[in-house]
């Protein structure tokens, strides 16, 4: 199996804020190591990442993004690697993203409920776009927003159930060793003592837009 998605040192010390002062004086470190088995996608790798967590960011929010890298983590790193972005710091930055060699996006991931023109925006110069949602207001701000997105074809909108999210909120530490595991659909996401079952509900786009 290729060597897939590990951060680079370089990468993990940017994302840490090596070149990004301001960020790194109110940032917390948080430090990962997933053992990722897709069965779905055929992906069986590890990956060392590093999260730079806001201070307004919460456990529940980490940790979704974490299991947005872990569902699409590329298989190698071909169209480049899939990193963290500071999404919460720059608005013109998504919560994850993937840029090939030139600089394209080839991927960008949203976590939490963009609005519509945020959307349409990205879609424009992404390869593919994908949101995933964990609030209980899911359902209200999709309902909002979907009539206006039917033209867009290289999105994918995703609904985690709220009560998953908060029971993937308790596996956050600051050092966190995690098994992922991918099979018909379904995620389970364990540190070795708690296991959390998450099965992501697609509420627009196909799974490959």
């Amino acid at each position: 199996m290729p060597d897939a998605v590990a951060h680079s040192a370089a990468g993990e010390s940017e994302i840490a804020g090596r070149n990004l002062p301001p960020m790194a004086l109110k940032a917390t470190i948080f430090k990962a190591h997933l053992e990722l088995a897709d069965m779905d996608r055929q992906i069986y790798s590890d990956h060392d990442v590093v999260l730079a967590r806001h201070p307004s960011e919460t456990d529940e929010r980490m940790l979704i993004r974490l299991l947005a890298f872990a569902l699409n983590a590329p298989v190698n790193t071909d169209d480049g690697a899939l990193d963290f972005g500071k999404d919460m710091w720059e608005a013109d930055e998504p919560g994850l993203w993937q840029k090939d060699l030139t600089g394209q996006i080839v991927h960008w991931i949203e976590v939490g409920q963009p609005d519509e023109k945020r959307l349409l925006r990205v879609s424009s110069r992404s390869g593919r776009v994908s949101v995933y949602s964990f609030s209980a207001s899911t359902p209200i701000w999709w309902s909002g927003i979907a009539n206006k997105l039917t033209r867009v074809r290289n999105l994918t909108v995703w609904q985690v159930p709220s009560g998953q999210s908060a029971a993937l909120a308790a596996l956050a530490q600051r050092t966190m060793q995690l098994n992922v595991t991918v099979q018909d659909g379904a995620i389970w996401i364990g540190d070795g003592e708690r296991s959390v079952e998450v099965s992501p509900l697609r509420l627009y786009g196909s799974a490959e837009s």
